[in-house]
């Protein structure tokens, strides 16, 4: 079995162990795309189509840094905007809110102070102020005065909490310094300058009742069931405050295929070498380089870093940044190599409480990592993986599962030792329980 054949045998497993109805893996080396697997189905229904590259996913937070950092970038760029202004001079409404001291530079790194999440759908509902019930600019003051009324968790500045209120807010300023809504802006400005045409934003029905989802040539996979809008999601967001804002927000609204995510993501690692893009290289190292406060923090402006144990696995440099994505999606890039690995699935489908992804996903990044930079030392050699990577080179899924209930090492050298078999043929059982027994106990 060659190399991709071992990625698609993960992948394979992964459907079968119910971590996610199908996905999507693709991953780039030195700007070409050496890995692009598809797996499963759209959905847990019995005539459910087969997942395609072309397959739009909800992308839930990669939102964050694909729309909405790169539109801050733009703007910082551009001079419209500065990182360090207080918010409150960005948005008049929150000058004297708690959080209006805080700085465009402390809501991108998770130090604003604000609460992780409220349910302000429940609140703006309540208020006849969602979507669709109200005036677009009556959802945006709503949105803002009830940010405004919240109380900080901690002080500026002095703990990281990852908070989807603070990139609520940022989606805002970046409205308000590009004087267009964040789908126009993030549209114009990197969308389209990329040649992307399949990474958007889509209005909430109430609003757009013919959203472009519901074209005939776009596949769209389904989330989970919505017991507050009473139906499957489709081509809707699927985080709620977001639906309640019309779909576009600055922490989750944008959906797209593993194709155009890697457009953006390939506009922020050229930058990052110096190469031509459209974002500003000096900007990009700054944006993309861990906080020095607080600590401990893995955050850098909107991008996360690996910090053990990772989403990414256990091969990706420290310089490596990149995200996740509640609805099973994710991205992460390595600088130093020059790689991009884009995983894209519905795992909330047909429910949110399935997590059986926070398993699989060092496990594959190990994987595609291993492809990717095999690729790099041999890429013309034809060089191949001969080994035969049935079930008993998957089975460390499970094991480890067990194994890091137990101990909570116990995964990364599970995937460390499995990828070392694999790699050169030997029995992953005894690789990692020597691993495991010789490290972790």
């Amino acid at each position: 079995m060659n190399d991709i054949g071992i990625i698609q045998a993960a992948m394979d497993q992964a459907v079968r162990d119910g971590v996610f109805p199908g996905g999507v893996l693709a991953g780039r080396l030195d700007g070409e795309i050496r890995i692009l697997v598809v797996a499963g189905y759209l959905s847990s229904e019995s005539a459910a189509q087969p997942v395609q590259p072309s397959t739009v996913y909800d992308l839930a937070s990669l939102t964050k840094p694909l729309a909405t950092v790169t539109s801050v970038l733009l703007l910082v760029q551009a001079g419209k905007l500065k990182l360090d202004v207080a918010v409150g001079d960005v948005l008049v409404e929150l000058k004297h809110a708690p959080i209006g001291v805080a700085s465009v530079r402390d809501l991108l790194s998770h130090r604003s102070g604000l609460a992780g999440w409220r349910p302000l759908y429940e609140r703006l509902d309540a208020e006849g102020c969602a979507w669709g019930r109200a005036e677009p600019s009556v959802v945006r003051q709503s949105v803002l005065r009830l940010i405004g009324k919240e109380s900080l968790v901690s002080q500026v500045g002095a703990q990281s909490l990852y908070s989807d209120l603070g990139f609520i807010v940022l989606g805002c300023a970046v409205e308000r310094a590009s004087g267009l809504s964040l789908d126009e802006y993030f549209y114009e400005a990197v969308a389209r300058p990329l040649g992307v045409n399949t990474l958007f934003f889509t209005r909430t029905r109430a609003a757009s009742p013919q959203s472009r989802l519901s074209r005939p040539d776009v596949i769209i996979a389904p989330t989970e069931w919505d017991d507050w809008r009473q139906r499957i999601l489709k081509g809707e967001v699927h985080d709620e405050n977001a639906a309640a804002m019309g779909g576009v927000a600055g922490h989750a609204g944008l959906f797209g295929t593993a194709e155009s995510v890697l457009a953006v993501s390939g506009a922020w690692l050229a930058g990052y070498h110096r190469d031509r893009s459209i974002l500003d290289p000096q900007l990009v190292q700054e944006f993309t380089t861990k906080q020095s406060h607080p600590q401990p923090s893995s955050w850098a402006l909107g991008w996360d870093t690996p910090t053990a144990p990772s989403s990414s696995g256990t091969h990706f440099s420290p310089e490596s940044f990149g995200h996740l994505g509640f609805t099973g999606t994710s991205l992460w890039i390595d600088p130093r190599r020059k790689l991009e690995v884009v995983l894209l699935t519905n795992r909330v489908h047909p429910s949110r409480s399935n997590d059986a992804i926070r398993a699989f996903r060092p496990l594959i990044h190990d994987l595609a990592y291993g492809v990717l930079t095999r690729a790099q030392s041999h890429p013309r050699s034809g060089y191949s993986i001969q080994v035969s990577f049935s079930a008993r080179y998957l089975e460390p899924l499970k094991f480890a599962r067990v194994l890091s209930r137990i101990k909570p090492k116990a995964w990364s050298f599970c995937t460390s030792s499995v990828t070392a078999a694999a790699i050169v043929g030997c029995d992953w059982p005894s690789t990692v329980r020597a691993s495991y027994m010789a490290l972790a106990w």
